[in-house]
């Protein structure tokens, strides 16, 4: 039996470097949950977790005195709910945990780019240290393709306002997410928006069919030709030939990357 005292809406996902934060849901699912490449909430209806409920999940935790010194805001992209009640989440995860060192959470560019450069000033200092947010590709046809609902100009501007705030940045390339047709220019485009960006962390994941091949094959609006992993790692090969990154961290940690 789970004496685990947050009761979860699975499935739950978190960034590998949160593997030790506490993950607090305050949404259910994504906000978007269109892009054709991702099956990671589409059993899940999207919605806003009740403050109440966020409030007896941290209580619970303090009573069980289990140690929290990170907590990760699940699900999808906890930024789309507005600044006051992130604030009010961030203010009572201060209340129960005062000591806590980072207060993390998943982000889309377009929520970001929602926000006033005050309100972003404001989650920053309340305690948003960093947010992670899945760019997938630079490349603005690539991106069409995969359904993302960004482009290579709202993901820039969204990245560098939130980086103008003092909110760290962690940003993830999806490599092989166009296929060997789509490869070279997906490398190149995507190292030309990190290098714009300059994010303080940058990995990549590898594009996986939860589903099958086939069934990613029908939502990718272009001509898809699966990659092998020779091909996949010549991809990221080209992609870090072309960054050009002052201090950014760079990692391929992920169960997915085959080097």
């Amino acid at each position: 039996m789970n004496q685990f005292p947050i009761d979860y809406n699975e499935p739950v996902f978190r960034p590998p470097s949160e593997w030790r934060s506490l993950i607090l849901q305050v949404t259910h699912g994504c906000s978007w949950n269109k892009c054709s490449f991702c099956e990671m909430y589409k059993s899940k209806k999207f919605t806003i977790k009740d403050i109440g409920l966020i409030e007896d999940e941290l209580n619970l935790i303090k009573k069980y005195q289990i140690p929290v010194k990170r907590i990760f805001l699940a699900d999808g992209n906890a930024m789309v709910l507005s600044t006051s009640k992130l604030l009010n989440i961030i203010n009572l995860i201060k209340k129960y945990f005062p000591e806590l060192n980072r207060i993390s959470s998943y982000a889309l560019a377009n929520d970001i780019l929602s926000k006033s450069d005050s309100e972003l000033s404001e989650l920053k200092a309340a305690g948003l240290d960093l947010i992670y947010v899945g760019i997938e590709s630079g490349d603005d046809s690539l991106l069409k393709m995969i359904n993302k609902g960004e482009d290579f100009n709202s993901t820039v501007k969204g990245l560098l306002k939130s980086k103008n705030a003092g909110i760290k940045s962690s940003i993830m390339i999806l490599t092989g997410l166009g296929g060997m047709v789509y490869s070279k220019q997906h490398a190149i485009n995507s190292a030309k928006i990190v290098n714009l960006i300059q994010p303080e962390y940058v990995s990549t994941l590898v594009l996986s069919f939860p589903y099958g091949l086939e069934h990613y094959k029908k939502q990718f609006s272009g001509n898809f030709e699966e990659m092998n992993q020779v091909q996949l790692i010549e991809e990221l090969k080209l992609f870090l030939e072309k960054t050009e990154l002052d201090r950014s961290i760079f990692r391929s940690d992920h169960a997915s990357n085959y080097l």
